[in-house]
This record gives structure tokens, C-alpha cells and sequence, in this order.
């Protein structure tokens, strides 16, 4: 299939040919009915002529291309109708029904420059489509975000991210302003199920899915935690999935010499113990490192839980359960990794019986609370009575 997308170096043009891309090289499965695939990429450096010819030879045109932010009014009409007509001219001269999709906007419901040029280049379309019996999409976006979306134009979202992940100040004029909001990888996924047919030409507008509704001050709050948490290693609840989408969006805002956070690590003679991950919702993460001849742990849990699994090394792992004397032992070691979890009521070590560094990932279920540690000393081996 040979797909043209005008605007591809816009934001959302970028993001959909590097998806194209990926299932063009493979990278994508289950996407082999487009292959092989061709991608004609058309943006502002590209020459009239070069329309022309990609007109006459895609399958399938994708029209992102538009003037948001003229320098004057008038470059609306020129810019979103004048280039929609140019474009559906040469796809016609190409004497075939190629289907077309459009990039319209929720400003088309407006009564403004804006939203009338993209309105007209709508109706366009649909001409088209009467004209020729070609299948269109005619899709009104709402604010858009993700990674590669340019700040200090014209999404909130994106300049709330790049100022707040570059420690810039935010300007909220109106918290309570609410934001229709699509991410830009759903966006993708939307237009490339109408390429692949998964998705039906409706006759009346189209909507991406799913759209998010939240204030400009949520946003802004959010974002700001986001900045916060990464400095106590801490991670959102991504179990929400505008969170999810908003924190992947931020964090592609961050400085590349700014990704590390440095963690806290507490050592003694027997080895270190380093927190790596805190969550809201799911505990919390460490590493843990015992040396050759030592043993740690010998405590037990009224609620809190543990997960051990050994990445490095070799060991044994002990429970006995509290007014008990039996004792389990599970050996464990990096070749065959074994996730074991230190069950409540139990009092639990674990013995380093190897030559080299045992090193255990530890998830707990709860967060460390200084204040109720919920941890209480009891050796796992009672010593023997003389």
C-alpha cells in the first residue's frame, strides 16, 4: 500500500509515519495486509510537483496538513480549505477513487476564522466524496498530546510538560477551564484501523477514541507531582489511563542528562539495601545485596508482604511461622529464578551460600512507614537450648 501524509513533519504527522515506518519494516506485527508499504511524507519543504506525483500513485491519502497560528486571519482559508482543494484536485486527476483522510478539528463547531476554514475544508471532502465514490474519514480532533507535541505554541499540555520537566513556570489563567483531550498513540491507532478497514467511513464527522475531559489546574497539579515524585523515586498510578498517557507525555520533556535520579543506599558489613521504586498505590521496590557468609531478614510482617527474587548469586530462603518450630527452606539462585514471597505471620531470612554477591530484587506491598514499620525481630533458626 503507498499512503501520503501531508503534514508529516507536524506533531501528529510525525508520530503516524513512525508508526507507518514500524509496520513498513516489520517492527509491527499482525499489520502484514498493508505490505509491502510505501510512504510519501509531504510538508512545508516539499515542491508542488512532488504533490502531484504522489497523488497519481497513493492508495490512500492522509490529510494532517493546516495553518493553526497565521501571522494573519486570512491564511486559514488558504492554508486548511486552499490546500484541501489542491490536494483533492491532483487526487482526481489521478483518475481514481483514492479514499482520503481528514484532519479537522472540534473548532469546525466554532464560529471563527479558525473553525470555519477547517469547516469548509470539510465540506470539501464530503464533495469529494460524492464526486468520485471515494471513502472518506472526516475526523474532528480535540487537543492533542503525547511526545514530539512543540511547547509554547499551542497545547497547554505540552508547555505545562516542558516548562515544569525544565524547572520553567506555568501560567493557568483559569484552572477550572476544562480540556477535551486525546492522546496522540490512540490518535495513531484510530487512523491506522481506518487504513487497515477495522474502522468503517462513517457519512457525519468522526471522533478518536478514547477522549479525556479534566481541568487546566488538574493538569497542571498532575504535571507538577510528576516533577516532585521522580526526585523520591516515585512513580503515578498508572493503573489510571490519562495518568499513564500524561506522565509518558511529561517525561518525554525531560533533559536526557536529567533521566538518572541517584538513590539511597544503606550499607553495613553483611551488604546494602537500596530503594529503587516507590509507588501511590503498589508498594514499593528495592535492591537488595548480601555477602558471602551472611544472612539477612530474621523478622516477620503482621501486613505488609514481600517478594524476593534472586538475579545474582546463589542462597537459601527460610520461613517459620510464628509459635512454630518447622521451617521451610527454598534454595535459590540467578540460573533458575524463583519469585518467593515472605508470607504474613512468618518470620523470614534469607542465607548467602554461594562465593560471589547475592543480589535479590524485593518488592513490598506498602511503602516504608518510619512510623509503623510493621517489622518485628525474630531469628528464623531458634538457637538450640544447652
Amino acid at each position: 500500500m503507498r499512503i501520503l501524509v501531508t503534514g508529516s513533519e507536524g506533531f501528529l504527522g510525525r508520530n503516524l509515519c513512525a508508526e507507518l515506518e514500524n509496520i513498513r519494516c516489520g517492527r509491527r506485527r499482525g499489520l502484514d495486509g498493508l505490505l509491502p508499504l510505501e510512504i510519501f511524507r509531504y510538508d512545508l519543504g516539499s515542491t508542488k510537483e512532488e504533490l502531484r506525483a504522489y497523488c497519481a500513485e497513493a492508495d490512500l491519502a492522509v490529510h494532517l496538513a493546516g495553518v493553526n497560528r497565521p501571522k494573519d486571519q486570512s491564511e486559514f482559508m488558504e492554508g486548511n480549505l486552499g490546500l484541501t482543494e489542491e490536494l483533492l484536485r491532483l487526487l482526481k486527476e489521478s483518475g481514481r477513487a483514492c479514499p482520503v483522510l481528514l484532519s479537522s478539528s472540534t473548532q469546525a463547531e466554532l464560529d471563527n476564522p479558525y473553525g470555519r476554514s477547517k469547516l469548509a475544508a470539510e465540506r470539501s471532502v464530503r464533495a469529494y466524496a460524492d464526486e468520485t465514490g471515494a471513502d472518506v474519514f472526516i475526523f474532528r480532533f480535540p487537543n492533542l498530546f503525547g511526545k514530539w507535541c512543540r511547547p509554547n505554541y499551542n497545547s497547554a499540555v505540552a508547555t505545562f510538560c516542558n516548562n515544569i520537566a525544565n524547572g520553567l513556570p506555568i501560567r493557568v489563567d483559569d484552572e477550572s477551564k476544562l480540556l477535551r483531550l486525546a492522546y496522540v498513540d490512540d490518535v495513531v491507532d484510530c487512523i491506522i484501523d481506518c487504513i487497515t478497514g477495522r474502522r468503517a467511513p462513517e457519512r457525519g464527522v468522526m471522533s478518536p477514541e478514547p477522549v479525556y475531559e479534566r481541568s487546566l489546574g488538574f493538569i497542571a497539579g498532575l504535571i507538577r507531582s510528576f516533577r516532585e515524585n521522580r526526585a523520591e523515586l516515585t512513580v503515578p498510578d498508572v493503573s489510571d489511563p490519562f495518568t499513564k498517557k500524561l506522565y509518558s507525555a511529561y517525561l518525554s520533556y525531560v533533559p536526557a542528562s536529567e533521566a538518572g535520579v541517584y538513590c539511597d543506599t544503606k550499607s553495613d558489613e553483611r551488604g546494602s539495601f537500596t530503594e529503587i521504586l516507590r509507588t501511590d498505590g503498589m508498594g514499593q521496590i528495592s535492591v537488595n545485596i548480601c555477602r558471602p557468609g551472611f544472612e539477612k531478614g530474621n523478622h516477620w510482617h503482621h501486613t505488609k508482604t514481600e517478594r524476593f527474587i534472586v538475579v545474582s548469586g546463589e542462597g537459601v530462603i527460610r520461613q517459620r511461622r510464628i509459635g512454630s518450630d518447622e521451617v521451610e527452606e527454598i534454595p535459590v539462585c540467578a540460573k533458575h529464578m524463583c519469585s518467593v514471597d515472605m508470607l504474613p505471620g512468618y518470620t523470614h531470612s534469607i542465607e548467602n551460600t554461594g562465593e560471589e554477591d547475592l543480589i535479590f530484587i524485593i518488592w513490598a506491598n506498602e511503602r516504608f512507614d518510619p512510623q509503623r514499620p510493621d517489622t518485628f525481630y525474630e531469628k528464623v533458626l531458634k538457637e538450640e537450648q544447652p
